[in-house]
């Protein structure tokens, strides 16, 4: 019972999905080789930076790893689909508009040969979500295929933490959880035990999955989430999880029990457990630290105070790093300010808003639910992480988001052609009645 979420099963009996309104039909003929290419987005986004792990990664291999991923990918989903067939969405249009922006700034060279580099890979990204929302139609698939995977990333964190708790609760972090077996930096983890943990309790609400196998995933995740002491993460869930699950309030039993025995619980742990609560939230920083933002502030003031032209204002300094005088820019907005300038930032706020309106203007649902907590947590995340802006997990969310928005196209029946009658020859007729 424990695997039918990862499985995508559900318990007791076949696949309902198209019978709950709004959730849109089960796509029966989704290939299996989909989830594969959706894991090799992922592994594309994990990314080569973050802690020392056990065994010695070199960056060039990790990135070589990564890179064929995502070439994998496309050539998979191109394989999948050599028709091109595609569903029309203004996401990946959005997304494709997008790299006008990142080739013109990146054109000048002057975040050298790698901003090319880091378009083609943009490209890559982009095409192969075109090519996979052949199959995108308002049902959860794409979600199975997001928790199956980032769930798998999971295991890998809890592994290296086992193997070696030393290297997975260093002291250059604080104490805090990485990866000890892919580098895989705190505010990576909580993000993805956050993101699942959400796409995990919307379905139990909806009764789409039973809470034994919810259990499996839940569970583990959040401990993973409490060791990365991720704050962003973890506004970012609550915050999301309490819109989505208030958008299924008038149509759901489950969802206004579970809302207010959370708001309960949620009184109750800020009365009782208030200076443990801010202990756990402060990570041991000073107020003043705590209010710079770690130090963020410091930065985004110097990127925002540098003379640019008239050029770089509009397009920005071409896509780069994230960062900022060698320091992490960590914040979405920012970054894509710096590398694709106001028509970049214009463009991801469009992505934000059309699919914002989209699911406001869906009735209640659970896929609705669910695209709802993804828009509000990279909303959220966008303020102390970048990644809006390029080839990054915060892009894939969007993406399951957009496939949840999806309205599940009507079944067309063809008419029947009528069947010419025979002409029976008048002494034909004579003889049967005689």
């Amino acid at each position: 019972m424990g695997g039918d979420l990862l499985r995508g099963g559900l318990p007791g009996g076949p696949d309902t999905a198209g019978t709950q309104p709004g959730a849109g039909p089960r796509p029966a003929g989704t290939p299996k080789a989909v989830g594969i290419v959706w894991a090799l987005l992922v592994l594309n986004t994990l990314g080569s930076a973050g802690a020392k792990t056990i065994i010695p990664l070199p960056r060039s291999l990790i990135q070589m790893v990564t890179m064929g991923a995502l070439v994998a990918a496309f050539a998979l989903a191109l394989a999948l689909n050599l028709r091109l067939r595609i569903r029309a969405s203004a996401f990946v249009l959005l997304l494709t508009l997008l790299l006008v922006p990142s080739v013109i700034s990146s054109a000048y060279l002057e975040s050298g040969l790698g901003a090319l580099f880091r378009c083609a890979r943009l490209a890559l990204f982009v095409g192969t979500l075109w090519l996979l929302s052949r199959w995108w139609d308002g049902g959860l698939t794409f979600v199975r295929h997001h928790i199956r995977m980032y769930f798998a990333v999971l295991v890998s964190v809890a592994a290296g933490a086992i193997i070696s708790p030393g290297a997975a609760l260093p002291e250059l972090y604080g104490g805090r959880l990485v990866g000890a077996l892919w580098p895989l930096t705190p505010p990576q983890i909580g993000q993805y035990a956050a993101v699942i943990i959400g796409l995990t309790v919307l379905p139990v609400l909806g009764r789409r999955t039973d809470r034994a196998s919810a259990v499996v995933v839940i569970v583990p995740s959040l401990i993973l989430l409490a060791l990365t002491h991720t704050r962003t993460a973890t506004l970012g869930l609550f915050i999301g999880l309490a819109l989505a699950i208030g958008s299924l309030v008038l149509t759901s039993a489950a969802a206004r029990r579970f809302f207010t025995w959370a708001v309960l619980c949620a009184a109750v742990a800020a009365v009782g457990f208030a200076s443990a609560l801010q202990a756990w939230f402060l990570r041991g920083q000073s107020q003043e630290n705590f209010s710079g933002l770690t130090g963020r502030a410091k930065v985004w003031d110097a990127l925002l105070a540098a003379p640019r032209t008239t050029a770089e204002k509009l397009f920005g300094m071409g896509l780069g790093d994230k960062s900022f005088g060698g320091l992490p820019i960590d914040n979405s907005w920012l970054a894509v300010y710096n590398e694709q300038g106001l028509i970049g930032v214009a463009l991801v706020a469009a992505i934000i808003i059309v699919l914002g309106g989209v699911a406001l203007l869906r009735p209640p649902s659970l896929s609705r639910a669910c695209a709802i907590f993804l828009i509000i947590y990279c909303a959220i995340a966008s303020y102390t992480e970048a990644g809006l802006g390029d080839a990054s997990p915060y892009l894939l969310h969007l993406a399951v988001a957009a496939s949840l928005l999806v309205a599940p196209a009507a079944a067309t029946h063809l008419p029947t052609p009528e069947v010419p009658r025979r002409r029976i020859p008048r002494w034909a007729q004579r003889s049967e009645v005689s």
